[in-house]
């Protein structure tokens, strides 16, 4: 039987690694990180949620499906964001119109429901009795507001 050598599994891991990273860019772009950090943190408000309920003694499988459920829809609706605006640069190739201003709609959509989750992830952490941070909790509501264009005085 022959042995592996060090150099033979870091071959190995270097090539799985970079047939797993070249797939992702071919599917989600050159910001492919973007989507995978959106994916690990529905795994962990999923998680942390899952937690939450298991603290205070409310765990209920029906509100899990649905919060998988939940979470599906976040990917469909990012689907349906980029392919709206794909759908509009080639209408706006057809017809001798630039709109490629349109890609702003997925990457908006993906940075509204990135900073959904962070926000739902320390909401459960509180709701569990941890001790979060106001800064965090502050943070994340400024920076909120800053994707979403609300101002100070409609939020009162």
């Amino acid at each position: 039987m022959k042995k592996m050598r060090v150099f033979d599994f870091a071959d190995a891991y270097n090539s799985i690694l970079g047939g797993i990273i070249a797939v992702l860019t071919v599917i989600f772009g050159e910001h492919w990180y973007l989507f995978l950090l959106f994916l690990i943190l529905n795994v962990a408000d999923w998680f942390t949620g899952w937690m939450k309920s298991r603290i205070n003694n409310k765990e209920n499988s029906v509100a899990g499906w649905k919060g998988v459920l939940k979470k599906l829809g976040y990917w469909l609706m990012i689907a349906v964001s980029f392919a709206i605006s794909v759908g509009f640069i080639e209408i706006g190739n057809v017809i001798g119109v630039d709109l490629g201003i349109t890609t702003f709609l997925g990457w908006f959509v993906l940075s509204s429901l990135i900073i959904n989750e962070i926000r739902s992830i320390v909401e459960n952490f509180v709701e569990a009795g941890y001790n979060v941070p106001m800064i965090l909790q502050e943070g994340l509501e400024v920076a909120d507001k800053v994707i979403n264009k609300v101002n100070d005085s409609e939020s009162e």
